[in-house]
C-alpha cells in the first residue's frame, strides 16, 4: 500500500529525510518512532502528497492505482481548529465529505457523519460543541472524521498528544478495532515504545535517516533505540533492559 524507495527530502539547507526505504502492506500497522524534528511529520505528509520527494520516490496503492485513487484518512497531532467557534461534532466530521463547514445539514450528510460518529463511540457527542470537549472526545471526533469516507491508509501524527490515560486505552482499543475490521493501512507517529511493540505490525526508527524497520520484535532493540534517541528511556524499563523483548500476544 506505501512504498519508499530510498527517498529523499530536502526542506531548503536541511535534509528532513535521506534515503529512507520500506515497504507496508494493506492490513498493516505501521509505527514511526524517532525524536523531535527526526522528519516523522514530514514522513506524512509526503505520503499525503504535501512534500514532495527530492529524490527516490513514494507510491501509494498497489497495481495500476494511482494516489488520486488512494482515500486516505489523517488525524493530525495539533488541531488548528479554534475550539471557541460555534461549531457541533458532528459538522466538524462532515467538513471531510463536503470541504466545508455546512451551513446545514442534509439528511444524508448528517446520517453519514452519525454512522461515522457511532463507529468510533462517539454518537452521543454529536450535537456537542466542538469547545465543549475533552482532548479525548476531540481526537475521537477527529477520529470519525478522518474514516468517515471508509481510508485505505489511515494515518496518525501523535494520536495520544493531550489525552489522558484511560483516553489513550480507549482510543488504542478503537485503533485496533479499525485496524482489524477494515483491514486499513494504519500509519502511526507516535513516542511510546510500548504502544509501538503491542499494537503495530511493523515499525521504523527514524533520525532523518532510517535506523531500523521491521517486525516490532526485530526493531524495537536496545541498540536500534539508542542508534535513533541516543538513549534507553524510561518507558522501555518494563521491557527488561538488556534482554530480548517478549514474543507473546499483544495485548488490547
Amino acid at each position: 500500500m506505501i512504498v519508499a524507495d530510498h527517498l529523499t527530502v530536502q526542506l531548503g539547507d536541511r535534509t528532513a529525510l535521506r534515503d529512507v526505504s520500506f515497504r507496508v502492506e494493506q492490513g498493516n500497522f505501521l509505527a514511526v518512532l524517532g525524536p523531535n524534528g527526526g522528519g516523522k511529520s514530514t514522513l506524512l505528509k509526503s505520503i499525503l502528497g504535501l512534500i514532495p520527494p527530492t529524490s527516490g520516490s513514494l507510491s501509494l496503492g498497489t497495481g495500476n492505482s494511482r494516489r488520486q485513487s488512494i482515500k486516505i484518512g489523517y488525524v493530525p497531532q495539533i488541531k488548528s481548529l479554534d475550539r471557541s467557534f460555534p461549531a457541533r461534532s458532528v459538522e466538524l466530521v462532515a467538513t471531510s465529505v463536503l470541504g466545508r463547514w455546512p451551513h446545514r445539514l442534509s439528511k444524508t450528510d448528517r446520517d453519514v457523519s452519525m454512522a461515522a460518529l457511532e463507529r468510533v463511540g462517539a454518537a452521543h457527542l454529536a450535537q456537542q460543541s466542538i469547545g465543549s470537549l475533552s482532548g479525548g472526545e476531540l481526537q475521537r471526533v477527529y477520529l470519525a472524521r478522518a474514516t468517515i469516507s471508509e481510508p485505505q491508509i489511515l494515518l496518525l501524527d501523535e494520536p495520544e498528544s493531550g489525552i489522558d490515560v484511560a483516553g489513550t486505552a480507549d482510543l488504542y482499543t478503537l485503533l485496533e478495532h479499525f485496524h482489524t475490521e477494515a483491514n486499513t493501512c494504519i500509519v502511526m507517529v507516535t513516542h511510546d515504545w510500548d504502544v509501538a511493540f503491542y499494537h503495530a505490525t511493523h515499525v521504523l526508527l527514524l533520525n532523518n535517516q532510517q535506523l531500523c524497520f521491521g517486525k516490532p520484535e526485530t526493531a524495537l532493540t536496545d541498540v536500534a533505540i539508542r542508534n535513533t534517541f541516543g538513549h534507553v528511556g524510561h518507558k522501555h524499563d518494563t521491557l527488561a533492559i538488556g534482554a530480548p523483548f517478549p514474543t507473546g500476544h499483544r495485548h488490547d
